[in-house]
């Protein structure tokens, strides 16, 4: 008679935070996937949950936290792990039932803690079917994390101490990692870490073989083999470069962008323009002259998209501090800015700096950068109006009643879920997410573009 394949024990898995996180939580669940471990996508249905938290503002810590109490309440079998886990006696005060705790990028810890809550069930031949990595992600687009931790020690950032100093991964291991997720129909990789351009800072730039020749473990590096690859289709995938700190190497990768070998956009966190504010924070990379750098980099590729995010309130910022953002900001004419109202962190230097701006002043201040950059915005997505843009598909709607379709799309411009959006109308049933088409853009408001594919 023959041997019935035991049940598999089923995992479900909440995810918070920041892109890295997220890729964090990927590999979590591909490691417990090639353990015979399926995945639930309810509480009801999951013997054990993982809950990967933020613990970069207290806010964040919060709404983490809130989400462990969820999970308590829904399932009862929960594993924390994540930045937050590396506050494990906050958490555990207020959930004792809690299973276990693990760190940042704790993987084996994390697994180890699912076996002991729920033993794998394997059957006989398991272990020996290959198993595909799990995305979290749709198909189209992946993270490619290059590297791990940070060696700065800005005043108001902990992230040293959750996820330790810079670890930069092999240069031939990221490259086979974004050819494998090219192969499997990825369109767009987006590359990320704490700080992308000091990749490779920690172990010397080190070469490795890759297709027959040496490879540095660096960015201008790694974007120019990120350009070499091509999808299913014959083109090279889009590829974004994210938390880039404006060193002088990174004006290597701007002619990347204008031969089309690099999606051309940056993702710089400026976080002020003050020279005494940007002291004050200790941030590097703090030099007078990015303004003229940015117009080089306009120069040599001129549809460049810059985004940024900007701290107001910090502590010691005055309003002739304020007023210099103003002014940097309008001249730099950044395409997608951010800002957030200074948060207190425990364990962050910041806390201890005199001059605390009342929150009035931080709402009121925060406003105004808001309306500035709304305003930059907008302009710069009207002058879009009347152009044909490529822009990858990220959904595609119901017919309405007259039978039109509508998709929802993003320009190179934009990133997902942070950047705006492309909003196309009377596309054909045949479109796919993923896909990637030339539209030409009718409407544009502060945000995001409107139009329709090219030559319908």
């Amino acid at each position: 008679m023959a041997s019935q394949i035991p049940e598999q024990k089923r995992v479900g898995m909440v995810s918070l935070g920041c892109p890295k996180a997220l890729v964090d939580s990927e590999r979590i669940l591909t490691r417990l996937r090639a353990d015979g471990y399926a995945m639930s996508p309810d509480y009801a249905g999951a013997d054990v949950v993982l809950v990967n938290t933020c613990g970069f503002l207290d806010s964040a810590k919060e709404e983490s936290l809130e989400a462990i109490g969820e999970a308590i309440a829904e399932n009862g079998r929960v594993i924390v792990t994540g930045c937050m886990g590396e506050e494990a006696e906050v958490i555990r005060a207020r959930f004792p039932q809690v299973l276990a705790v693990t760190g940042a990028h704790q993987y084996e810890d994390v697994v180890e803690a699912v076996h002991e809550a729920a033993p794998p069930s394997q059957g006989p031949f398991i272990d020996l079917v290959p198993q595909p990595d799990v995305k979290l992600t749709p198909r189209h687009y992946s993270y490619l994390k290059i590297s791990e931790g940070c060696n700065h020690s800005c005043a108001f950032c902990i992230i040293p101490q959750l996820r330790g100093k810079l670890a930069s991964r092999r240069i031939d291991a990221v490259l086979r990692e974004a050819e494998k997720l090219v192969a499997a129909g990825t369109k767009e990789l987006l590359v990320i870490s704490q700080d992308t351009s000091a990749y490779g800072v920690d172990t010397r730039h080190e070469s490795r073989e890759w297709k027959g020749h040496p490879v540095r473990a660096h960015m201008t590096d790694l974007a120019r083999e990120l350009g070499q690859l091509r999808t299913a289709e014959g083109a090279p995938p889009w590829v974004r470069l994210h938390y880039v700190y404006p060193y002088p190497h990174v004006d290597a990768v701007i002619p990347l962008m204008a031969e089309g070998l690099l999606t051309p956009y940056l993702d710089i966190p400026f976080q002020h323009a003050s020279p005494s504010v940007l002291k004050a924070m200790k941030r590097p990379a703090n030099e007078a002259k990015v303004l003229e750098r940015i117009a080089k980099w306009r120069e040599i590729c001129p549809d460049i998209a810059i985004r940024s995010s900007f701290v107001v309130g910090f502590p010691g910022e005055t309003e002739e501090d304020f007023q210099y953002l103003l002014r940097w900001l309008e001249e730099a004419q950044l395409d997608r800015v951010g800002a957030f109202r200074f948060e207190p962190v425990e364990g962050a230097a910041a806390n201890a700096l005199p001059g605390p701006v009342p929150e009035a002043v931080k709402e009121e201040r925060f406003a105004r950068v808001m309306e500035l950059t709304a305003r930059i915005s907008a302009e710069k997505l009207s002058a879009k109006v009347g152009r044909t843009l490529p822009v990858i598909i990220d959904e595609v709607g119901e017919p309405d009643e007259d039978g039109d379709i509508g998709a929802t799309g993003r320009s190179q411009a934009d990133a997902p879920e942070i950047d705006g959006q492309v909003f196309l109308r009377d596309v054909p049933a045949s479109l796919q997410p993923g896909d990637i088409v030339s539209a030409m853009i009718e409407e544009a408001d502060e945000h995001d573009l409107f139009g329709v594919i090219a030559g319908d």
